[in-house]
């Protein structure tokens, strides 16, 4: 009996050995959406996270093993060059043999557009019906999303050199205190010119519709890929959508005893969290792209602030705490960390809904 169930158990792990093998190799670019991944992909496989959390996405160096798994990709997920526009020139040169996926461009996503003024006007949150390609509950009506595919498997064929992995970009790290940018007045709408970015914002993973838009189109695009596993993607999509659906509510009610509260974040990167629970800040005091305000966006931000009696600023861990506290200096506002990416989470497919969690337990603590 005991050689019998010896011979089932080494069987079972031949077998499952097989089915991870067969799991088609797939990279994602940040944290969040590599969460979301890691959900479809639980039981069969695990994609490789590119760019690692507390590291910026708007500007990277790929470390060996991070270009190392680009280059042996089947399948690329990532936001699109709205948030990380280096990528596209290491997908081009790496990833020559991989489908990839722009989210931001799949079918059923809401986008907003970017804000440009320091302060925000409340009805910009409840007048974006027009970003909706169609709605949510429509997004999950059969399985049509392998119809959109941005696959760009014909890429150049130029060779990497993982000693010298010149990707393209600048090989100097991200740091957010220390931007070259030069912005005399960020409170004017051609401030932002200087920055290349598309007409949308592209923190669109923090709308939690967007997420279970985007467990179905992962699922789709692992499915062509991978047709044996496609009955345990589309599975684990939709078990991951029920579990979105229950954190909206969580929220929801978690939010509604500070409802009305009046907020300024320090990087305007929540606009799709705040139009998602209805919740909208007063305005931003660094632009979408992460660089250093103006004197003058700081200076309104602040009359803001000691106008409308804000009584809460929310700032992000990689900030400079100096500036943080220039903007608060002379008001009685409270203030809290918020982090987008999650960069204190181990990745894995439980960090995108602790992310929101996260998100909503500091903007209530710190109403």
């Amino acid at each position: 009996m005991s050689r019998k169930l010896l011979s089932l158990s080494l069987t079972a792990t031949l077998m499952g050995g097989t089915a991870f093998a067969d799991a088609p190799n797939v990279a994602v670019d940040i944290a969040p959406v590599h969460s979301l991944v890691a959900r479809v992909m639980e039981g069969v496989g695990t994609p490789d996270l590119i760019i690692q959390p507390g590291a910026s996405p708007h500007e990277y160096s790929l470390r060996p093993s991070e270009a190392t798994a680009m280059q042996e990709a089947d399948i690329v997920f990532w936001i699109g060059p709205d948030l990380t526009p280096w990528l596209s020139g290491a997908i081009e040169t790496l990833a020559t043999n991989a489908a990839t996926t722009t989210l931001l461009e799949a079918e059923g996503t809401i986008e907003l557009e970017f804000r440009e003024s320091a302060l925000f006007e409340a009805h910009a949150h409840n007048d974006h019906s027009g970003d909706h390609s169609e709605s949510h509950d429509e997004d999950h009506e059969g399985h049509d999303h392998a119809e959109k595919d941005h696959d760009h498997a014909e890429h150049d064929e130029a060779k990497h050199d993982h000693d010298e992995h010149d990707h393209g970009h600048d090989e100097a790290k991200h740091d957010h205190g220390e931007h070259e940018h030069d912005h005399d007045d960020h409170a004017k709408a051609d401030d932002h010119s200087g920055h290349a970015h598309g007409e949308h914002d592209p923190h669109a993973w923090l709308s939690p519709q967007n997420a279970a838009t985007w467990l179905n189109v992962i699922a789709a695009k692992l499915s062509v890929a991978d047709p044996d596993n496609a009955g345990a993607y589309f599975a684990n999509a939709a078990a991951g959508q029920g579990e979105i659906d229950a954190l909206i509510a969580e929220i929801g009610t978690q939010l509604d005893p500070v409802r009305g509260g009046q907020f300024i974040v320090f990087h305007d990167a929540y606009q799709y969290f705040e139009t998602a629970f209805d919740f909208p800040a007063s305005g931003a005091i660094s632009l979408g792209d992460a660089s250093d305000p103006s004197p003058a966006r700081i200076a309104e931000i602040q009359a803001r602030i000691a106008e409308q009696g804000i009584s809460c600023v929310l700032t992000e861990p990689q900030f400079n705490p100096g500036l943080v506290a220039t903007v608060l200096d002379g008001t009685d506002a409270n203030t809290s960390v918020l982090d987008p990416l999650g960069s204190d989470l181990q990745p894995g497919s439980a960090l995108y809904p602790q992310l929101l969690r996260n998100l909503a337990s500091a903007l209530a603590e710190c109403l």
